[in-house]
């Protein structure tokens, strides 16, 4: 048992929206706390909001965050006594832990020990099998033939889906291991990858636990988070609707065991496989805070970061959870990312001029940027959780469906839509029998970027047209026969072009419309709507209805760099080539995968626009790209 030492000063070493949810908890705990920050976050609201901050030169993850050197050093530099490791980046790494305690700082985490045993997939399977905890069959203990096909490939360090690839194909896993070894080295710095057998149509569901120095260990209830998109989460929420109180129970006792196996002190999280015939397989467990673990709070009615750092002080749980768990109402968490899943999950980044989430009643909102936040290409993609609470499961997701389509985001592409259309159909999609499992969303189509109707489309055109008042005339024309045409690009991936001709009279009044070649009546209403759209303009992007529609504003003189890009392909985002797989001279076909870039931790593959013959590379392995710079020239067939 240790002595109760009490924790004046906090430096978290994480950022974003895990970091301010830390510095909140400190706040009010009295605690002070230190941010550190790379040159890329130099002006993030976290490192605002932390009662002292220390830059950590550099921008990338492993110059950086990943550093536990640098870490240490600021930790004492601004006099912190304790550090907290977020998630990710180094919160599972046991040296990290080591090195904490060494210096002589207090480490809000489980014992290294513990961090070693877990931290490792392999090492943590092969435990739980000696524990009597049922494990899936993995190439700790058989070969590929033993396993079967499908078979998973992920990261022994990983987490987050980062470092993992389905093979169906027994030809296809030397690629697979190659790729999840890069991806996870890039993410962890640990290349060691495991196979195992995946389950097909399965849930995933994971039991909350909490344990101390004075040999106490519960489990507080699950977490659903089988919505996934490529191994990583989307949607969490609490209770499970999969599980009956005995299930529950059973899984709960399981999580309990795997805890005390490793002696385990902190918050962790015991994750589990569920199949259709309630059979559960023990996943990994995460030896730290998970991103899902406000939907726990909000249904328990506990503060986890408080209960952290009260058990790193040395005291116990307290006396009423040991008693009985609270489990109230229903609460999902929808995790808001800047990509867009309707080109692929392609990442983006940039500026968001404008960010106001509102305030819905029973909404809690973990954000990581605020109007004026620039999102950089060097981290995760996630730059919020949304997270509500209902007496059941419908109103929670009626909640979050109105505090999302309300939140103005006027910046880079987000997942707002497909949340939105996930969350207004939730409990239909995941009823009963529905067959909702962690590989739904990747066979899903989601079809088509929603489009906006008429009347937007015309609100942001004319809300270019008052933008440029003072430079250009207004609407209206005395050559009555001529309308005024605006033409605007929705989309990035392959801009769809919408035109709006209008016209209005003397007193700039509407008069006429037509957009995309379609006149529209224009009487009081039609007039009253175009006015009442909410349209801003922030240089070349036009964004409507809160930002839920991006317009860009065409050049009206094509530039020669545009003009010399013709035939080529170019960066979708900025990152760095990993992989270039063709040469000048080489023929592809379309569709054929030319190159892999690494951004915001993943890799995404170019794929060729068409038939044809590479005429020019532009690009070479390792070089870091510009969003929008050409690779390379495929000349048609």
């Amino acid at each position: 048992m240790n002595p109760a030492r009490p924790i004046t000063c906090i430096l978290v070493a994480n950022r974003g929206e895990i970091a301010r949810r830390v510095m909140r908890t400190c706040r009010e705990l009295a605690i002070d706390s230190v941010a550190v920050f790379s040159d890329a976050d130099e002006h993030a609201p976290f490192v605002r909001e932390a009662d002292r901050s220390v830059r950590l030169p550099g921008t990338a993850s492993i110059d950086t965050y990943l550093r536990s050197d640098l870490l240490i050093a600021a930790a004492l530099q601004a006099g912190a006594d304790a550090i907290h490791p977020g998630y990710g980046f180094l919160s599972e790494n046991a040296a990290f832990a080591q090195q904490v305690l060494d210096a002589g700082l207090v480490w809000i985490g489980p014992p290294p020990g513990a961090i070693a045993a877990m931290g490792s997939k392999i090492a943590a399977k092969k435990l739980m099998r000696e524990h009597g905890v049922p494990v899936v069959p993995d190439n700790t203990v058989e070969t590929l033939e033993q396993i079967g096909l499908p078979a998973l490939v992920k990261a022994s360090a990983g987490g987050g889906g980062r470092g993992m690839r389905i093979v169906r194909d027994a030809a296809a896993l030397d690629d697979a291991v190659a790729g999840a070894q890069r991806e996870a080295a890039s993410a962890f710095g640990d290349s060691t990858v495991f196979v195992e057998r995946y389950l097909e149509g399965a849930r995933h569901v994971e039991i909350q636990v909490l344990a101390d120095t004075h040999s106490n260990v519960i489990a507080l209830h699950e977490r659903d988070c089988t919505l996934q998109r490529r191994h990583q989460k989307v949607l969490e929420e609490a209770p499970s609707p999969a599980l009956d109180a005995h299930l529950r129970l059973r899984m709960e006792a399981a999580a309990v065991a795997a805890a005390a196996a490793v002696s385990y002190v902190g918050a962790g999280t015991v994750e589990f496989l569920l199949d259709a015939a309630g059979g559960f397989w023990f996943l990994e467990m995460n030896t730290r805070l998970q991103v899902e673990h406000p939907v726990t709070e909000l249904v328990t009615g506990v503060d986890l970061v408080a209960l952290q750092v009260s058990i790193a002080e040395g005291h116990a749980i307290p006396a009423e959870l040991l008693v009985a768990v609270p489990l109230r109402g229903h609460a999902i968490e929808v995790r808001l990312c800047a990509e867009d899943p309707y080109c692929g999950y392609l990442p983006s980044s940039g500026t968001f001029h404008e960010v106001d989430f509102g305030s819905v009643p029973g909404v809690r909102v973990d954000n990581a940027i605020e109007s004026g936040s620039e999102v950089p290409p060097y981290y995760d993609s996630m730059i919020a959780k949304l997270i509500a609470h209902g007496s059941t499961r419908a109103e929670a997701a009626r909640r979050l469906v109105k505090a999302l389509s309300g939140a103005t985001l006027h910046g880079p592409v987000t997942n707002r839509e497909l949340l939105i259309d996930l969350l207004s159909r939730w409990t239909e999609l995941d009823a009963p029998g529905a067959g909702i499992d962690t590989g739904w969303l990747d066979r899903h189509d989601l079809g088509t970027t929603p489009a906006p109707n008429a009347v937007t489309i015309a609100a942001a055109a004319l809300a270019v047209a008052a933008s440029r008042r003072g430079r250009f005339p207004t609407g209206w024309r005395n050559n009555a026969s001529q309308l005024h045409r605006q033409p605007l690009l929705r989309g990035s991936a392959e801009p769809v072009e919408q035109v709006v001709e209008y016209r209005f009279d003397r007193a700039d009044v509407l008069q006429q419309l037509v957009v995309d070649g379609t006149p529209i009546e224009v009487d009081t209403a039609v007039r009253d709507a175009v006015a009442n759209t909410a349209v801003t303009v922030h240089g070349g992007e036009v964004f409507a209805s809160h930002g839920r529609f991006t317009f860009t504003v065409p050049p009206m003189f094509v530039s020669p760099d545009d003009a010399g890009r013709a035939g080529s392909t170019v960066a979708p985002m900025p990152g760095k080539i990993v992989r270039l797989l063709v040469s000048a001279g080489d023929s592809v076909v379309a569709g054929q995968a030319l190159l892999f870039i690494e951004a915001m931790k993943m890799e995404h593959q170019v794929v060729a626009p068409h038939a044809g013959v590479i005429a020019e590379v532009f690009v070479q392995t390792g070089q870091q790209l510009d969003g929008g710079q050409p690779l390379l020239k495929v000349d048609p067939s």
